[in-house]
């Protein structure tokens, strides 16, 4: 979502690298820039005022300009500014858990922003967390609804309290507080009804079923694709049903991403979890530093670290960074480590939490190959070659190309693209590897090991002697 925002905020700071002084006219050229970058998102525009004022008071009043550095310290200023705006360091836990379980959670909002699925999202962290949830259809103006909600409890083996079209909502939200107890359940997430649009009858229902239930979290899960609408849509809310918190969904989308970076700004509402795709895997914790490292092009290693810890075994790990330090990780590792990658999320997402990748490798060239047909390309590609070629690329020929291009559907083009990318991948790998590696230095007292020929010319002079 915030691809092209990312790419013009790096362009625009990438000039001002390297520079051994900035003036006081190259900041106001280089906010210009950045400000017209945040409306092309889509950002608010006074937000965007106000974002900008910020950033210049800061440089100025802080004698940025005049220091060693001040291209960092501008970026380091940017970035501060942009973890504000998107809430701030939150280090409170993402829900609010009741004294005695179980802990009420109420979804609400517009019909098709992704609630009843992020429902069934939410549930599986939680139950990754130690909690024991369970689910409650109280959409009834959506005949879908009550069966979807089933099926994807079905699915990830999650208990879902539903009754026969017809019912009330407010009714089977009270009913379904006793099962719950019953159940033993810590946790119990309402699905309510939305509409295309907010109306009287939505809010009177929402606000009778939160007096009766008196959730704990009552969070306004919204479509952050709907550009500054949702902002609107969630002051509407909020208005009217007392809201705790946001849910952004579709955040893996095309859209500008302004909205994600009004919304918190604009409402006071904190951003708690965001959607990133389709799957029921696919729900992150949200946190303002790692979104706005990922925008400036940082790269986000927490979260990638999180989400291997889920997919990847320890022991796994283990064997790729002895193949990663000792340079031998070939074809044959790259397709068995792509396969667990593959289960961490969509490969696309994964590249942008490496820091640096986009001034290492081609990322651009490695998105496309990474995506949806391309990545079975891949590895059909791999599949198709024999293990002495997995092992040893090099010894592909063009007769050998030419037979594995014939195995997998594929041209002699394609398993060059393959090659180069993988070679450019192995020295970005190598490298980054060997700067986490510490340097050896002689200990206090002791002399620097000497070479075995500076030994053997000692050793003859001293015969001599």
């Amino acid at each position: 979502m915030f691809e092209t925002l990312s790419s013009r905020l790096e362009s625009i700071f990438e000039r001002l690298r390297g520079r051994g002084k900035i003036t006081e006219s190259d900041l106001t050229e280089v906010m210009r820039e950045v400000r017209q970058a945040l409306l092309e998102a889509d950002v608010n525009l006074k937000l965007v005022k106000q974002f900008i004022a910020g950033v210049q008071e800061k440089a100025l009043g802080a004698d940025v300009l005049s220091g060693l550095n001040p291209s960092q310290q501008i970026i380091s200023i940017v970035y501060d500014e942009l973890v504000e705006m998107l809430g701030g360091v939150d280090t409170k836990p993402k829900i609010t858990y009741a004294g005695a379980p179980p802990t009420i959670l109420m979804l609400v909002g517009l019909q098709g922003s992704g609630k009843t699925t992020t429902c069934a999202k939410l549930a599986l962290t939680l139950r990754k967390q130690g909690q024991k949830p369970g689910l409650v259809a109280c959409d009834m103006q959506r005949p879908a609804a009550v069966t979807q909600l089933q099926q994807l409890g079905k699915q990830l083996n999650i208990p879902v309290y539903a009754e026969e079209m017809g019912a009330k909502p407010i009714d089977i939200a009270q009913r379904s507080l006793r099962w719950a107890t019953s159940q033993g359940l810590t946790i119990l997430i309402i699905d309510t009804a939305g509409r295309l649009h907010i109306d009287d009858v939505l809010m009177r229902e929402l606000q009778t079923m939160q007096s009766r239930t008196q959730p704990n979290e009552t969070l306004l899960v919204v479509d952050s694709m709907t550009g500054q609408d949702a902002v609107r849509v969630a002051q509407s809310f909020h208005e009217s049903v007392q809201l705790t918190g946001l849910i952004l969904t579709k955040m893996d989308g095309d859209a500008r991403g302004g909205a994600a970076l009004s919304i918190r700004a604009m409402t006071g509402l904190p951003i708690k979890f965001i959607g990133m795709g389709e799957k029921v895997e696919a729900i992150d914790l949200f946190y303002a530093d790692r979104l706005a490292q990922r925008i400036l092009g940082m790269g986000d290693v927490l979260t990638l670290i999180e989400k291997a810890r889920e997919h990847i075994t320890e022991e796994d790990a283990q064997k790729m960074e002895k193949k990663l330090r000792t340079a031998s990780f070939n074809l044959e590792d790259f397709l068995n480590n792509m396969r667990s990658v593959r289960k961490m999320g969509p490969l696309t997402q994964l590249l942008e939490m490496i820091p640096g990748l986009n001034k290492m490798v081609d990322a651009n060239q490695l998105q496309e190959m990474m995506k949806g047909d391309e990545l079975k390309r891949v590895e059909a590609i791999i599949c198709s070659m024999t293990i002495q070629e997995r092992k040893n690329p090099d010894i592909l020929n063009f007769s050998r190309k030419k037979r594995v291009a014939a195995g997998s559907g594929s041209t002699v083009q394609d398993i060059n693209n393959l090659l180069r990318s993988f070679k450019e991948m192995q020295t970005y790998m190598r490298r980054a590897m060997n700067a986490q590696q510490p340097k050896k230095l002689a200990k206090p007292g002791k002399s620097l090991p000497q070479s075995k020929a500076n030994m053997r010319n000692k050793s003859a002079k001293s015969h001599k002697r």
